[in-house]
């Protein structure tokens, strides 16, 4: 009777040894021992302070019918933007992005060269993460990573800056969706040329945000343009917010700083491109990635 157990357990053991061997080999293979650390690990605070613009730094002097500067936004006035970070071609960098109304409550809305090289790239950039509020390296509402980006195929493929609008379908973070921690502004499309706008980024001057309220105007057929001084390297992809409302602290974006001149060529004069069709579309395709999760 006491060599019918000992067989067992013999047999058990083995077993365990065999699983606990295999678990092992299944945690050290070559491919996951030399993956990257993932992004909210890469971005740590000393690689987030010493991040870069990603667009060249805009110069120039004042526009004739500037009508003020712009300030440092008071502290969470900018809830529903964050700064995005980035690697490309080797270096830390950051542009501008906010939350834009979907049914996944998940979208983020940016500038395209924020997040794809465009012609002649290798696509799209890397070590994405979301930091919204971010100020001078803290994060008060964590960092969010994408689980899918999205641009107009006409920006892929020729940099078109007629297309430079792009999304971010982010992951959620600690059991909830972006929208359902900050809330989230509308997309408007076709509304024309003239509206009262606020704009908020993250310039290379400061380590957090800075706000302008002023009007819009027509550029050509397919941009606008936006004046307030300070709008310097890292606010591409700033939301322009209409129909803002003190009381909800929401609006409607019809516009993000890139276009024309990758935003504006001096500090003084942004652009975007005019929210249509096209844009609408890129939309609906977020939109749909974000439903299918």
């Amino acid at each position: 009777m006491t060599g019918r157990p000992r067989a067992v357990a013999a047999r058990l053991g083995a077993i365990a040894i065999v699983a606990a061997l295999a678990a092992a080999g299944c945690a050290t293979t070559p491919n996951a021992g030399h993956r990257p650390p993932p992004a909210a690990v890469y971005w740590d605070r000393s690689r987030l302070q010493g991040a870069r613009p990603f667009i060249r730094e805009r110069r120039g002097v004042l526009a004739p019918r500037q009508l003020g500067n712009s300030h440092i936004a008071g502290l969470r006035a900018g809830l529903r933007v964050g700064a995005l970070f980035m690697r490309a071609a080797g270096h830390d960098h950051f542009c501008t992005a906010s939350v834009v109304a979907s049914p996944g409550k998940d979208l983020l809305i940016t500038a395209a060269h924020c997040i794809n090289g465009g012609k002649g790239s290798t696509g799209y950039r890397s070590d994405i993460v979301f930091i919204p509020d971010y100020r001078g390296g803290q994060e008060p509402f964590g960092v969010w990573t994408p689980a899918k980006l999205l641009v107009p195929p006409q920006w892929a493929r020729e940099s078109d800056p007629d297309y430079d609008v792009g999304f971010v379908v982010l992951k959620p973070h600690v059991g909830q969706n972006i929208q359902q921690v900050l809330g989230a502004n509308r997309l408007g499309t076709g509304l024309g040329d003239q509206h009262l706008v606020h704009v908020t980024g993250y310039p290379s001057s400061s380590s957090a945000p800075i706000t302008c309220v002023n009007w819009t105007s027509r550029f050509s057929n397919s941009q606008l343009r936006f004046e307030c001084a300070g709008y310097t390297g890292g606010t591409s992809g700033s939301p322009w917010v209409t129909r803002f409302s003190p009381q909800s602290r929401t609006g409607t974006i019809i516009g993000v700083i890139g276009g024309h001149q990758g935003g504006g060529d001096t500090a003084f004069v942004s652009y975007s491109v005019r929210f249509g069709p096209a844009v609408q579309h890129l939309y609906r395709q977020a939109r749909a990635a974000s439903i299918r999760g």
